[in-house]
């Protein structure tokens, strides 16, 4: 299958300190990760970096065929989708939820003098409905609840077709209902044949969907394990990511852990 995302020897270094530590890591087209690791062990910046929003500081990242530093990240964003609590708090919150999904086609996070054809919000519109927020298209986004914005936020990410899609601790702060919910509708997206590679970021296993393909563990921006994560996620693995010892249990493609004394 076509690659999408290619990491090679990448080092990301701040303040005289490694974040990523001569990583090598890559993503084909049929493929759904999901980003496991204690916090400060470099999740997030390898999204950034996915995202075109951040450059290492030495080795290569290649996205969807453009190698960072050699490409235009302006044509390069437009074909990427990324959900993020930090990208929806910059969403002006007296925005309508339809055109929060809408103006993703314009990659503007607020409406102003853009021109859109009836196709575009025919789309946004059967984009709502797929997220089960098509009862809230004239709602302002600042009256959301937090599982509500959070599924405006994949919608809108989704709303350009991207050939890859980016998740950011998707359902980090959400109660039980609501996680639940998304993650229902996570697992329906990442199974069907027609969805892009996915990648996502969690710090807990319960928050996987099902149908996600593989998994990469870090430790301190070092792969621990990465692979198919039928084979790859195991209670060693995890003891040795997070430090701890810990029991990893599946029932039904979803998971479970706890620490053992």
């Amino acid at each position: 299958m076509p690659q999408v995302l290619e990491y090679s020897d990448v080092v990301v270094r701040r303040n005289a300190r490694d974040i990523i530590d001569h990583l090598d890591w890559s993503v084909n087209d049929d493929e759904r990760w999901v980003i496991l690791g204690p916090n400060g062990a470099g999740k997030t910046t390898l999204l950034q970096m996915a995202d075109t929003m951040m450059h290492p500081t030495s080795g290569s990242v290649t996205v969807l065929g453009e190698r960072l530093g050699r490409s235009d990240v302006f044509e390069l964003r437009p074909r990427i989708g990324f959900a993020s609590s930090a990208l929806a708090r910059r969403v002006p919150p007296g925005e309508t939820v339809l055109n929060v999904v809408l103006t993703a086609a314009f990659s503007v996070l607020g409406r102003w003098r853009e021109d859109y054809e009836d196709i575009d919000e025919r789309r946004a519109l059967r984009v709502l409905a797929e997220w089960n927020l098509d009862d809230l298209a004239d709602r302002t986004f600042g009256t959301l609840s937090d599982g509500e914005r959070k599924r405006v936020s994949i919608a809108r990410a989704v709303m350009t077709d991207p050939e890859l899609l980016l998740l950011d601790e998707p359902t980090a702060s959400l109660d039980l209902g609501a996680r639940e919910e998304l993650l229902s509708l996570l697992g329906g997206y990442a199974q069907a044949p027609t969805t892009p590679a996915m990648i996502m970021v969690t710090h807990h296993v319960e928050e996987i969907p099902v149908g996600f393909t593989h998994v990469l563990l870090l430790r301190d921006g070092k792969v621990v394990t990465a692979g198919p994560i039928r084979d790859t996620l195991t209670s060693e693995a995890l003891t040795e990511a997070f430090g701890l010892s810990i029991e990893l249990t599946e029932h039904d493609g979803r998971y479970a852990a706890r620490a053992t004394s």
